[in-house]
């Protein structure tokens, strides 16, 4: 393997879609001690927020000022996600430079999402991604349940990798691919990827984004890696969920996709110890415990918060 093949990008999606459904309130210097001690654990590229509404997800509320108190560094990619053009504008005058817009493949939870179907939310998100991309601002497009849905049930390749398609062709610099209510199996993996090659989507553009719902996360991971996927999404500690999908659990914690990678011969950059500093620090701002197999693992060596 040359040494690009053996590297692996995290990006780290704790601080906005980890944190997005908690029921406890988060508050601001809690959340930028929080992203610090995810670039000392060595995470370069973290999606820190989002600039939707206030009312729509008040765990967010405060987009603004976290962007305006938030140490930059130029080692350091920081994201956000955008649901409108209010949203956009709310990015630029914060001086981000890579937002990351959202649609699904199942229409029904577009609808649900941002009540929109699914043919809406693409022209609409083609307007916002032509202004980023007029600004020199790098976009992300989400594609969520690509391998089922809540409301639809499965979800067939073909929808898919429409969606992708579509991103891709308005100027989107990577799509990220979603496993939404946990429920891909390697072998839904394997094939969705397998017909991806032969759409000619481009693997050096897409990432895999997985909840662990049913224990699969890490299992897919390997399946995108020996398909030659070398991006993924995981969130600190196991954080998260997501609001509009009912039963979905946390994503695949990103302690757990490092272990697994370290243990691999992977590269990734990131410092397993200090990355377990990072998630006890949200640790002690939550009523529930961080499901992460590698955290409460270290959890009980050093008697951190749960």
């Amino acid at each position: 393997m040359q040494p690009s093949e053996t590297t692996v990008q995290i990006v780290e999606v704790g601080p906005r879609d980890g944190l997005q459904n908690e029921r406890v309130r988060i508050g601001t210097p809690n959340k930028l001690r929080f992203v610090a001690a995810l670039v000392e654990a060595g995470l370069r590229r973290i999606e820190v927020t989002s600039f939707v509404h206030p009312r729509a997800i008040p765990q967010l509320s405060d987009a603004d000022e976290l962007m305006a108190l938030l140490e930059k560094r130029p080692d350091v990619r920081y994201s956000a996600l955008v649901p409108n053009e209010r949203g956009l504008e709310r990015a630029i005058a914060a001086g981000i430079r890579e937002i990351a817009v959202f649609t699904a493949a199942s229409d029904t939870f577009v609808h649900h999402n941002i009540h929109a179907s699914l043919p809406e939310s693409l022209a609409h998100f083609e307007q916002i991604v032509k202004q980023a991309k007029d600004l020199g601002i790098g976009v992300r497009g989400y594609i969520s349940t690509v391998f089922g849905c809540p409301y639809e049930g499965k979800i067939t390749a073909e929808q898919g990798l429409g969606v992708a398609s579509a991103l891709l062709a308005m100027g989107c610099d990577e799509i990220s691919i979603g496993d939404t209510i946990g429920v891909a199996t390697p072998g839904d993996v394997a094939r969705w990827l397998d017909a991806a090659r032969t759409a000619k989507i481009p693997f050096d553009r897409m990432a895999l984004h997985f909840h662990d719902t049913r224990g699969m996360a890490l299992a897919n991971v390997v399946i995108g890696l020996q398909h030659g996927v070398r991006i993924f999404d995981s969130t600190a500690g196991g954080l998260g969920g997501c609001p509009y999908a009912p039963g979905a659990s946390g994503n695949l914690a990103t302690e757990d996709l490092v272990y697994a990678l370290h243990g691999l011969g992977y590269q990734t950059g990131v410092d397993l110890d200090k990355l377990v500093t990072a998630s006890s620090l949200i640790a002690n701002q939550l009523d529930h415990l961080l499901p992460s197999r590698y955290y409460q693992a270290a959890r009980v060596q050093a008697c951190l918060p749960v």
